[in-house]
């Protein structure tokens, strides 16, 4: 270990003697790309060539992303595609990029982005002549610890109805495919076939000619001075060059995006993070070998490592503590000319890593190192990127904040072009719209999360995750300084909303955990409260629209696919896709003439606004649309008593025939104005209250106070999920997203395909309503033990896997898990016993009819039959 140490000193020593950086000679030597290769690429795009006036979509970056784009749009038969690169391509982060590439995601749909990738490059260099340099040894991530063997477990279940191969491995199997790993650690891998690595400078290369092979055109070196918004929704884009007139641009420009967002008013999230690895020389164990050795990531050592030429390559991610962000390039941008640049090493930051390396891989201890790499990543504040059309402005895309962009270059790729050339996304990937950011990030709060999201890159991935760096935001909602200490927190959209409540005796704080924990008896408690008495939850968080105007309901008709309620009143209504997909899912009230209140999820607040936005200028319909999220807060009340609570602090007849379901009033709680919409995601009796954030508070105190004799008290955001599960109500970005159409979500009653409205969807569902469906929503319960389902489960019917779960919970009232799941027709009749599986294990499943609760307002109807029957 001395002789590596030293070795390491020296070598950083006489780096910091002779520049401040690497330059990008020696760190060449570790690719696959020969000298003349990149020498005849890069000769090809040198301006010299009639400049383009005009283009369909500019796209402005260089890197893996952005030629990954050209490329995929050019090939998808778009004329008049044009690449801007300010200095070489590759500059910034792909050309010094360790060039890691695997399917393995813990996302669902991120799955399918790498799944992509890997397959364009396994055919990239057949199809354009370019060498890419691409090994596929396979990667194997190592257990080490009864939790990471559960981590794997949980993982498996979510990956057997997807097309990615994946298998849980023993250690017997680990030495097979890495046979210099110190076995002592090893409990078992997740070992992935088809993963390996690629040289991501002869990659871009081989896009580049892909690209120009179908049309493109690549600029450069072609730096983008100023960007122009045109009435008609286009763009002038402005380089020493000359202007080209777009009718789209997409920024991919790595760690200068927030350069180029601030042309247009934007501060995007992103900011550069230092990430290092270390490439040894030849080690004689590893030249001996017959065969490649797999990719390993050891989770509990935080680093990846994988065979470079007869040599190794390793990259650890340092705790939050240890890690360096480059924030004086959010404060002060990027220096000028900085491009094929490199850091500063510091051995010092990962010293911890490299020891555990060593002991995990002992051939490294005799190693010699020849070079240390130290270059610019870019993270966001959660680490996934940001993908897709841009809210607030039109036509303006983003492609940014990739911390791996190698592996996500050719998926996102395919996926943002999908997307331009058929006009909606080919799949939901919600988790990374740009619009999940908006004005209440900060740069202390981008710092702290990208801190947090580098020192977390292999920390355990349990279920219901929380993270804690960077909270409080500003978006706090007028009660959260009374609830802030009584229960804890979840993190929705920038906004703090408790997810349960403590009592005295409790097991407090986030413990999390594969199995039930802390949480589950406290969330019991919260749904027999609301079952039987009167509950209180914040809503805030929710996503708040004001449309009103002369065509305001002519907009939503073509929009939504269901009718607009009449003044007064207030129903669920569905955004759907041109090929019948679920957009969203929204509560919509007319206050008044022309003036629509729209409520949407927390996090589809931006998702939702940028597709009304866009339809409502691209129609030129004359509307007004504002966001009031922020303006407004959101209590709910639910349950039996609840009614009782809320007449004693107003003279509104609250009756059920004086406030029907699903009717809104303005009326005054307690002196203070409220807007009261009888409805609650729970089921239950109960009303939604909307009232300027100022007066949250003192509303809260008066109803607080008001319910004692009823029983009033707080519920959290778990309890609401599993009273919605038992009413059978759905989620949207669960049970319904842009990977499903309605009717096979069980929709039809919010979907009107006789009103006149052309709305968006309609003649492709109909197409699918003619056709039939393929497979259904259908309702289970599962006969487990000490876990319970949460979504994206596999699920097995005669050895074989036939659907997935959508969502679930624990169901108090029946005390046994339930769950949503996409099954096909002729497995989806009631009585239907499949098994869903769970840490690995299968347990028995039934399919029921749902709901397995009624709802109230159900209950109470057939209350009323009944008397009037006798």
């Amino acid at each position: 270990m001395s002789r590596v140490l030293n070795l390491i000193g020296n070598r950083l020593r006489r780096d910091a003697a002779a520049c401040p950086g690497f330059t990008r000679l020696p760190l060449r030597t570790i690719c696959c790309s020969s000298p003349k290769q990149a020498a005849e690429s890069d000769a090809s795009s040198v301006l010299g060539k009639r400049w383009k006036d005009t283009a369909e979509t500019v796209v402005i970056g260089g890197g893996c992303v952005g030629t990954s784009l050209v490329y995929h749009l050019a090939k998808g038969g778009m004329k008049d595609v044009v690449l801007l690169e300010k200095s070489e391509l590759t500059a910034g982060s792909t050309w010094h990029a360790a060039g890691l590439t695997t399917y393995y995601h813990p996302g669902i749909n991120l799955k399918k982005v790498h799944y992509d990738s890997i397959k364009l490059y396994e055919r990239l260099e057949a199809e354009t002549g370019q060498a890419v340099g691409f090994h596929q040894p396979g990667s194997v991530r190592i257990a080490s610890t009864p939790a990471r063997v559960d981590e794997i477990k949980y993982q498996m279940t979510r990956t057997h109805w997807h097309v990615t191969p994946q298998y849980l491995i023993g250690p017997e199997k680990v030495h097979e495919l890495f046979p210099l790993i110190n076995m002592d650690k090893v409990l078992a891998g997740l070992y992935t076939t088809g993963d390996g690595h690629i040289d991501p400078y002869s990659l871009t290369m081989a896009l580049a000619a892909g690209a120009r092979m179908y049309g493109a055109q690549i600029y450069n070196p072609a730096p983008v001075n100023a960007l122009t918004p045109t009435a008609d929704g286009k763009w002038d884009v402005q380089t020493p060059h000359g202007t080209i007139r777009a009718n789209r641009i997409v920024n991919a420009t790595g760690f200068w995006a927030r350069e180029v967002g601030k042309m247009i008013g934007f501060e995007h999230p992103t900011i550069p993070v230092h990430h290092q690895y270390v490439v040894t020389a030849t080690v004689p164990e590893v030249k001996a070998l017959k065969t490649e050795l797999a990719v390993i990531r050891d989770l509990e050592g935080s680093y990846y490592l994988r065979q470079e030429r007869d040599g190794l390559l390793f990259g650890p991610y340092e705790k939050m503590e240890k890690m360096k962000l480059q924030d004086s390039w959010v404060r002060d941008g990027v220096p000028p000319g900085f491009g094929k640049e490199l850091f500063e090493s510091d051995l010092d930051r990962i010293m911890e890593h490299v020891e555990m390396a060593m002991e995990m891989v002992p051939v490294l201890k005799e190693a010699d190192i020849i070079n240390i790499v130290s270059g610019p990543i870019t993270y966001t504040p959660d680490l996934l990127p940001m993908v897709g059309p841009h809210q607030g402005v039109r036509n303006y895309w983003a492609a940014i904040g990739f911390g791996y962009g190698v592996i996500h270059a050719g998926g996102i790729g395919k996926f943002l072009s999908d997307w331009i050339l058929n006009g909606e996304p080919p799949y939901d990937l919600i988790e990374c719209d740009p619009n999940r950011y908006s004005k209440w990030v900060d740069v202390p709060f981008l710092c702290a999360k990208a801190r947090e999201s580098y020192g977390f890159n292999n920390v355990v991935g349990y279920p219901k995750e929380e993270r804690f760096a960077g909270r409080p935001t500003k978006r706090t909602s007028g009660v959260y300084d009374l609830l802030k200490d009584n229960g804890s927190m979840g993190f929705h959209a920038g906004w703090e909303q408790p997810h349960w409540f403590y009592k005295p005796g409790d097991d407090t704080g986030y413990k999390p955990s594969f199995r039930r924990t802390n949480w589950f008896g406290p969330v019991g408690r919260e749904c027999k409260l609301v079952m039987e008495k009167v509950g209180v939850i914040d809503l805030t968080p929710f996503g708040k629209f004001i449309v009103k105007g002369r065509d305001s309901q002519k907009l939503l008709d073509r929009l939504f696919a269901n009718t607009m309620p009449k003044v007064g009143l207030t129903n669920i209504s569905h955004m759907l896709t041109p090929t019948g997909r679920v957009f969203a899912e929204v509560t919509i009230t007319q206050l008044t003439p022309g003036e629509f209140f729209l409520i949407t999820g927390s996090g589809s607040e931006g998702h939702d606004l940028r597709w009304i936005e866009t339809e409502a200028a691209d129609g030129g319909y004359d509307v007004t649309i504002s966001n009031v999220t922020e303006d407004l807060g959101v209590l709910g009340i639910a349950g039996p008593n609840s009614r009782k609570v809320l007449q004693k602090l107003t003279d509104e007849d609250l009756s059920d025939a004086g406030f029907k379901f699903l009717h809104c009033k303005t009326i005054k709680l307690a002196g203070i104005p409220v807007r009261a919409i009888r409805i609650s995601y729970t089921g239950e009796l109960g009303w939604e209250l909307y009232m300027d954030q100022k007066n949250m508070a003192a509303v809260y105190r008066a109803m607080m106070e008001a319910g004692k004799d009823e029983g009033i008290d707080n519920f959290g955001t778990y309890a609401m999920s599993s009273l919605r599960l038992e009413k059978g109500f759905r989620g949207w970005g669960q049970e319904m997203n842009c990977d499903t159409n309605p009717l096979e979500a069980g929709l039809d009653y919010f979907i009107k395909l006789n009103k006149p409205a052309d709305f968006i969807g309609k003649a492709a569902l109909q197409e699918i309503k003619a056709k039939g469906l393929k497979r259904k929503l259908s309702y289970i319960t599962v006969d487990t033990d000490d876990i319970d389902p949460e979504g994206n489960e596999t699920i097995w019917h005669n050895g074989k896997a036939v659907g997935n779960t959508t969502s679930g919970a624990y169901s108090y009232t029946i005390q046994q898990s339930l769950a949503f799941a996409y099954l096909p027709l002729e497995l989806g009749s009631v009585g239907q016993k499949v098994e869903v599986e769970l840490l690995g294990k299968k347990y028995p499943a039934t399919v029921i009819q749902e709901p397995l609760v009624l709802t109230e307002p159900t209950r109470t109807r057939m209350q009323k039959k009944g008397k009037g029957k006798a």
